[in-house]
C-alpha cells in the first residue's frame, strides 16, 4: 500500500514537499516513482528513484527544480518541489515498481499506485 501526502496550494515560485510511505513490504528492493495528472490530461512521469537510492531519473520538465529522495529503512520517498510553476498543477501519484534497478517513465512499469495528492500552483 502506498500513501501519499503533502499536497496543497502554493504560489508560483514557491515550494512543496510530498511524501509517500510504502507499507506491507518486507524489503526495499523496488523502485519508486512520482507521476502527475493535470485536469483533462494524461498521467505523466515526473521522477523515479532506484531501490537503494543510487539512481534517479527526472522528466526534463522538472529537472533542476525537483529532488527525489528515499529512506529505505522507513520505506518512504520524498519529493522536494522548488520554483513551482502553474503547469506543475495536478494530482501527484507515487508508484512502486518491483523492478528496482532499471528506472522507467512508463506507467505500465509500475505495479502499485497510491491514491494521489493534489498540488495546485497559482500564478
Amino acid at each position: 500500500q502506498l500513501q501519499a501526502s503533502g499536497g496543497g496550494l502554493v504560489q508560483a515560485g514557491g515550494s512543496l514537499r510530498l511524501s509517500c510511505a510504502a507499507s506491507g513490504r518486507t524489503s526495499s528492493s523496488y523502485a519508486l516513482g512520482w507521476f502527475r495528472q493535470a485536469p483533462g490530461k494524461e498521467r505523466e512521469f515526473v521522477v523515479a528513484i532506484s531501490s537503494h537510492g543510487g539512481n534517479t531519473y527526472y522528466a526534463d520538465s522538472v529537472k533542476d527544480r525537483f529532488t527525489i529522495s528515499r529512506d529505505s529503512a522507513k520505506n518512504t520517498v520524498s519529493l522536494q518541489m522548488n520554483r513551482l510553476k502553474p503547469e506543475d498543477t495536478g494530482v501527484y501519484y507515487c508508484a512502486l515498481a518491483l523492478q528496482g534497478t532499471i528506472l522507467s517513465s512508463h506507467i505500465k512499469a509500475y505495479n502499485y499506485w497510491g491514491q494521489g495528492t493534489l498540488v495546485t500552483v497559482s500564478s
